[in-house]
């Protein structure tokens, strides 16, 4: 009787199937649809964002070690950088933050909120794509005794 049970149950799941086609599709579409939605966890550096002016970036982060019209260069210390680059209507498209030895980085849950494979190295690397908003951010931490540790926040235009 259950062999019986369980064959009519794939039967009637088949018929299911072949009268909507488009169930696929359509959860397909719902479970792309919750991973664009969903909210990042990382997506400023202290107090700056995508879409701000190259006025309002300097405003918070203060004068940039190195400047130009597409691309300022900021150094916090000796183990904390960031480079802000700007689209052709000077505003921000790209935020990368690195971090020297690690020093002050944010963990790569923080960043990304979710596992991320760390390799034999000790190196990780993930990149999360967040297309209702525009951008993707990543969490880069190289190999190697020094370890590097990268931020990047960016449009996806």
């Amino acid at each position: 009787i259950n062999a019986f049970i369980l064959v009519l149950a794939c039967g009637l799941l088949g018929m299911s199937w072949c009268a909507n086609p488009n169930a696929s599709a359509q959860k397909l579409r719902a479970k792309a649809q919750s991973y664009t939605s969903q909210q990042p966890l990382y997506s400023e550096y202290k107090g700056v964002r995508i879409g701000m002016s190259l006025q309002e970036v300097r405003s918070k982060l203060g004068e940039p070690l190195a400047k130009a019209a597409d691309q300022d260069f900021y150094v916090f210390s000796e183990k904390e950088t960031a480079q802000i680059a700007y689209n052709a209507s000077q505003r921000v498209k790209t935020i990368s933050v690195d971090y020297l030895g690690g020093v002050g980085a944010p963990e790569y849950k923080a960043v990304i909120g979710e596992e991320a494979e760390v390799n034999p190295d000790g190196s990780i690397y993930k990149l999360i794509h967040y297309e209702s908003l525009g951008f993707w951010v990543s969490f880069n931490r190289s190999a190697g005794i020094v370890p590097v540790v990268t931020v990047t926040i960016q449009t996806m235009k």
